[in-house]
């Protein structure tokens, strides 16, 4: 049965950069072919490298798992998410905390799925005690800056596990050279976090305001579009009144020429009915005349 993991013999550097690299192809095998791929190595090699590659323990499913998600899957994302989470955690943001903590949870699940089925693919088979291995070791290296460069070493052999942000135990949890995260970017300095708090408040107001002017944008828009109709209607209105204009100015007109036609023949029938009570009065005394002779 394999042993944990020892630190190699002392060598050179480029000793420890082969064995690393040798490290590295050995876990990248399914579990089940390490032990024999391992021994061939390390018989191949020359001392002390072949010592210190006989010493790779075997990498438990959920650890090689975590490293296949590394070299294959999604993982960067959530080591770049990592990196804003430790930054919220140095500015004590809690709404920022509390809202990349769901990130987190989410995108844990959706990378541990995702090992899941790139270990399938190969026929190795995820049990539940090994997936939950393997969601503690991906939320570790999202928490974690020394978790995250172990298990983007590609040469994880155990699962990892964070609790809240204190530095995770990573003895004996990778093969070849130890990983302690020492080599990445060191905390973000007092002025640093002022910058960076600087900076998020600047891009808070500039959200703001771009969300701001956004609706300002979205109201004029609204405006100018009941504006639009407004002058539409009030165009067709008073297109329509120049039309009624025009027509009451031909009725005036019609209605002055009648008018006139009237007061002509008001001033004929005037005319017409003198003459006509001359005519009568002449037949009137005609009759008479007559009558009197018949009398006579």
């Amino acid at each position: 049965m394999d042993g944990m993991p020892q630190p190699p013999s002392p060598a050179g550097s480029d000793e420890l950069d082969a064995i690393d690299a040798i490290a590295v192809e050995l876990y990248a095998l399914p579990p089940a072919e390490f032990t024999a791929a391992r021994n061939a190595r390390a018989g191949a090699a020359p001392r002390p490298v072949g010592v210190a590659v006989k010493r790779l323990a075997k990498p438990a499913v959920a650890a090689w798992a975590v490293s296949l998600l590394a070299r294959e899957g999604q993982l960067g994302d959530a080591l770049e998410l990592s990196a804003a989470l430790r930054e919220a955690q140095d500015d004590l943001d809690a709404a920022e905390l509390s809202r990349l903590g769901g990130q987190r949870r989410a995108l844990v699940a959706a990378l541990s799925k995702q090992a899941v089925a790139l270990a399938q693919e190969r026929g190795v088979a995820v049990g539940a005690g090994a997936r939950e291995d393997l969601e503690k070791t991906i939320n570790a290296a999202v928490m974690d800056a020394g978790a995250a460069a172990a298990v983007m070493s590609g040469r994880l052999v155990r699962a990892l596990e964070a609790t809240g942000f204190d530095a995770v135990d990573l003895a004996g949890a990778v093969g070849g050279t130890p990983v302690d995260g020492t080599t990445l970017a060191p905390p973000p300095s007092r002025d640093d976090l002022a910058e960076r708090r600087a900076r998020r408040a600047a891009e808070k107001a500039l959200r703001e305001a771009q969300h701001a002017a956004s609706e300002a944008e979205r109201a004029l828009a609204r405006v100018e579009a009941r504006l639009g109709k407004a002058r539409e209607r009030a165009d067709h209105l008073n297109e329509r009144l120049e039309e009624l204009r025009a027509e009451v100015l031909r009725f005036e007109t019609d209605a002055q020429a009648a008018d006139a036609e009237v007061a002509r023949i008001d001033a004929e029938r005037a005319v017409v009915a003198s003459t006509a009570r001359s005519a009568q009065k002449t037949a009137d005394s005609a009759r008479a005349a007559v009558d009197d002779l018949s009398a006579g």
